[in-house]
């Protein structure tokens, strides 16, 4: 049965031709054709998180100077952060046993302290600091490199069982 075109006007049901069917539709596979990474959502959360990686990076930067601008809680304890004078370091941790000095091609003061951890006569652990104008910059540990010595065994070596 044919529609006249007047009924066409008032039925918006229908449409004139096929084509515009084709064109005014789109199919489920073709609205979910955009890359995972190009929803909507799934960016949202990536910058969300993003967002959120940067302020704690920042706040771990910025927060524990404000809560002991001076240090005392650390050198208390025994510890020491960056920002620190050398004076503080010495109260924290006391006299280090080498102290290397130099200086950059723009004239900036550089320490490297060394403190020594003996823990027996065969094992040695190394602490390092670094100064820069007599600011604490940073620091490492290293642990020692000699093995302990152990028992000696007798009789065949023992492997340990895999389970299979």
């Amino acid at each position: 049965m044919r529609i006249p075109s007047s009924q066409q006007a008032l039925n918006p049901d229908t449409s004139a031709s096929p084509a515009a069917e084709r064109v005014g539709s789109a199919s489920p596979e073709q609205a979910e054709a955009k890359p995972f990474l190009c929803r909507k959502p799934v960016r949202a959360t990536i910058y969300t998180f993003l967002t959120l990686f940067l302020a704690a990076l920042i706040a771990s930067q910025v927060v524990p100077p404000l809560l002991d601008p001076t240090f005392e809680k650390h050198i208390q304890s025994h510890r020491v952060m960056v920002g620190m004078t050398r004076e503080q370091v010495l109260q924290a941790w006391g006299s280090p046993n080498t102290i290397n000095v130099s200086f950059t091609k723009d004239g900036i003061r550089r320490e490297e302290w060394i403190f020594e951890d003996w823990e027996s006569a065969a094992v040695v652990k190394h602490r390092y600091l670094y100064f820069e104008e007599g600011k604490l910059v940073g620091g490492w540990y290293k642990g020692s490199d000699q093995r302990i010595p152990t028992k000696p065994t007798t009789g065949p070596p023992q492997f340990p069982q895999r389970p299979f």
